[in-house]
């Protein structure tokens, strides 16, 4: 896995390229991003560093997780992510992440978040699928119709859309364009929408797979 650094979303708004034209991006604050601990080959199994987010109070963090920073004298972080890196001989633990050599402006991005809940939703809104007639008469209004024939094969096959729990679950958009990387206000722009809502935790790295 790529280095990459954690955020949180502050919103959405627009911003005038060079050619005078209006592009949607998505503000991110981006976290003090500390190196809380480095792993090895030798003791953990494989090369890695942990990155903290965003600075917090100790009374937010359990015993053994407190244990963990006052053991490597670094001050409290939330959330924790790990990078899986070849060497990790250039991070230091206590220090920050150098965002302008992970994130450049022009560069695609993958960001990772929990898209926002929705509830329990049907198939219409949940899978887009279509409805019957609204008109008096029809007995056919929004429900989802038949799940399947009776003799053959004579049961529901696994994966089929039905209603259920809609969002609230971890989701990647790929391939977003860094329009700009602001780092004396620590804010980042990204072409687009973002999974989450405003206030949600982001993890964004470079896209290391190429466009179809």
């Amino acid at each position: 896995m790529t280095l990459g650094v954690i955020g949180r979303k502050v919103g959405m708004t627009q911003v005038f390229d060079d050619q005078g034209l209006a592009v949607p991006v998505t503000v991110v604050k981006l976290g003090e991003n500390i190196v809380t601990q480095k792993l090895t080959k030798e003791k953990n199994g494989y090369v890695a560093v942990q990155v903290g987010g965003f600075l917090v109070e100790e009374k937010k963090l359990n015993k053994p997780e407190l244990g963990s920073f006052k053991k490597n004298s670094v001050a409290a972080a939330k959330p924790l992510q790990e990078y899986r890196l070849e060497d990790n001989a250039a991070y230091n633990v206590g220090e920050n992440l150098p965002i302008d050599q992970i994130l450049k402006e022009g560069m695609l991005v993958d960001v990772r978040g929990k898209t926002i809940g929705k509830g329990f939703q049907g198939t219409i809104k949940r899978y887009n699928h279509g409805r019957g007639p609204m008109s008096h008469g029809s007995k056919f209004h929004r429900s989802m119709g038949s799940i399947g024939a009776g003799t053959t094969p004579g049961r529901v096959f696994r994966g089929l859309h039905m209603p259920g729990q809609m969002g609230n679950k971890n989701h990647c958009v790929r391939h977003l364009k860094v329009v700009r990387v602001d780092l004396d206000k620590k804010v980042l722009l990204i072409r687009g929408a973002v999974p989450g809502c405003d206030g949600g935790l982001l993890t964004i790295h470079p896209s290391k797979t190429k466009w179809n």
